[in-house]
This record gives structure tokens, sequence and C-alpha cells, in this order.
């Protein structure tokens, strides 16, 4: 299968929002289309996510401004996949870390460490378990080690539950990756893997 990976660009904000138009992820399809602005370098305080149209538009801002960064699986011109992968110290005022990563430690600000964080995966449902959450990462991991990163994090539920609750990927994946236990925040493992250049 011939997949391709591309970083997001603001020249392909128009094929990254067609594939949340397009793509379940949810049961409750229309009201949880995310557009995946949750998790971004901008600040939520006074932003309105309400519905999906209201997402859709902050997504095409946001990936024009470069604020939701990571990358697209493409197969046959079609976007297949997403990786939402930014830098961890400038997502600290999201929408999602404030709702629900609080508890996770940030210790790397003040020792001047840089982290790359794994925020999400979207997979088109007819393309699941190809390995194409293993390619993206590949990339999140290639990428972040050429742009001078220290590590490469990411934030697994202890359990794994279903492809929805777990959009931040299985422990497995990242184990498979060379990822190991940093330590634990309620519900959640934070992974790491140092960047070799």
């Amino acid at each position: 299968m011939n997949i391709e990976i591309r970083k997001l660009t603001p020249e392909l904000a128009d094929d990254y929002v067609k594939f949340f138009d397009v793509t379940p992820h949810s049961d409750n399809v229309d009201d949880h289309k995310c557009y995946c602005v949750c998790w971004c370098n901008d600040d939520y305080e006074g932003k309105d996510f309400s519905s999906a149209e209201k997402r859709r538009e902050y997504a095409i801002k946001y990936v024009k401004n470069n604020n939701i960064q990571g990358y697209l699986a493409y197969y046959q011109n079609k976007v297949v996949g997403w990786c939402n992968a930014n830098t961890k110290a400038d997502c600290l005022k999201c929408c999602s870390w404030r709702m629900f990563m609080a508890s996770m430690p940030i210790d790397e600000l003040s020792s001047g460490k840089k982290v790359k964080s794994i925020f999400c995966f979207a997979i088109s449902p007819e393309m699941q378990r190809k390995g194409i959450a293993k390619m993206l990462l590949e990339r999140v991991c290639e990428d972040a080690a050429k742009e001078g990163f220290d590590y490469v994090e990411s934030y697994p539920n202890k359990i794994f539950y279903n492809i929805e609750d777990d959009f931040m990927g299985p422990v497995e994946l990242y184990k498979k990756k060379g990822f190991t236990i940093h330590c634990e925040a309620e519900n959640r493992f934070v992974m790491r893997r140092k960047c070799h250049t």
C-alpha cells in the first residue's frame, strides 16, 4: 500500500478540513466533528468551539496560521489519516490541555528541554489496522530529531477502551517504536522517546 505522509502546511488546509468533514470518529458524528481545534498552540480563552461549523472555521484559520501542527497520510491523493503533533510548551493553554491534561508534568520547561507532544490520531475507518498510525508516528519522530527536539512525548490511556476514547493511540503502538513510560498521571501514561540526531 502506497501511503504518503505530508507535514501539514497552510496549503493543505482544504485537504485537512475535508478529511474531518467526512471521517467519522464518534457515534454522534455531526456534533463531534472536532477538526482537532482543541489541541493547538493558541490560547483557548475567549474562543467558541460550540458547533462543528465554528470548529471548522477555526481549523482553517489555525492551519493557515500554523496553530495546528501535524501530519496527514494520503492514499491515492486522498487524506486517510491524521496525527496532531505540536511543541508541548506552546500548547499548555489550548482547550484540551486545560480540560484534561492539567495533571501532566511540565518539568522540562524549567530544564530547557524541548518536547514534541503527540495529541491525536484519526484514521479513516476503512484504512484502520493497516499501519498508518505507525507511519505517522515514525515521521513525527524523524522530524522531531531533525528539528532539535529532545523528546517526543505521548499520553495514551492506561487501559485501551476504543478508538474514539483512545485517540492518542494505544500504549503498544508507542512501545513498539521505542517509547518508555516516563511517569503516570491519573488514567494516562506519559511515554517518551529520546530524539537522536
